[in-house]
């Protein structure tokens, strides 16, 4: 591998949350970054705001789009869903963790490039969350292993966990699947509304091939200068 495709490699590790509500600020910040930045993700707040048209748009300029979308519905519903998102040429689609939506996803996504990643459990949430959604009390580490197992059971392309579970679930679903971890906070970053969060140096040595940061990047004054600062810790931390 050359040098510029060992640095888009590296580039392509981080995932840049365009967690902004309207399509022109999103196409204003993709600007902005310039060829810092080559893979963004896409989620309800943009999505619902003509995310979709944006995506196709900046997949047409060589970037890489990673849908979160978190489906969860019928089988039939998901698989025709996901049927539909593959046409769009995203790399990634997230679904929840429940064996008949992943089952459905990856039926729906066959013969195409696009990647399904399961959903473990949101990063927001504690254990005491789990309790009050009514699961049996289970510590949230143990609930993201036993649905991280399924999902390399049922052939899912990847996991979405938090960071500091990365290292149990490589363990589980061994190195070709994709782990992608949100709640990455770069060094004195506010934490937000993130309850098992990391830096980007310890996303990437926990186990992690993409890291998504979202408000660190979108919220700076200089998101460019943000972005290059991260990259520059996802590669010491790969070297």
């Amino acid at each position: 591998m050359d040098s510029s495709s060992i640095q888009r490699d590296i580039r392509d590790r981080l995932i840049i949350g365009l967690d902004v509500p309207s399509v022109d600020e999103a196409r204003a910040l993709v600007a902005s970054i310039g060829d810092a930045g080559t893979f963004y993700k896409i989620g309800y707040q943009l999505g619902y705001a003509g995310g979709l048209e944006f995506a196709k748009e900046i997949i047409g300029q060589g970037k890489k789009v990673f849908l979160d979308l978190k489906l969860h519905d019928i089988g039939n519903t998901v698989e025709e869903g996901v049927r539909s998102v593959a046409r769009l040429g995203a790399t990634f689609l997230t679904v929840h963790a429940y064996p008949q939506t992943m089952r459905a996803a990856v039926t729906g996504k066959a013969g195409s490039d696009l990647k399904i990643l399961a959903v473990t459990v949101l990063t927001s949430y504690s254990d005491q969350d789990l309790v009050e959604a009514g699961y049996a009390p289970v510590p949230t580490e143990e609930l993201v292993a036993r649905r991280a197992g399924q999902a390399r059971d049922l052939g899912v392309d990847g996991i979405v966990c938090a960071a500091p579970e990365a290292a149990r679930v490589r363990s589980i679903v061994g190195p070709d699947l994709a782990i992608v971890t949100p709640g990455i906070r770069p060094t004195g970053s506010s934490a937000d509304d993130q309850k098992r969060i990391v830096t980007p140096g310890e996303g990437i040595r926990l186990g992690a091939n993409h890291l998504v940061v979202g408000r660190p990047i979108v919220k700076a004054a200089d998101p460019r200068a943000v972005t290059e600062r991260i990259v520059q810790e996802i590669a010491a931390a790969v070297s």
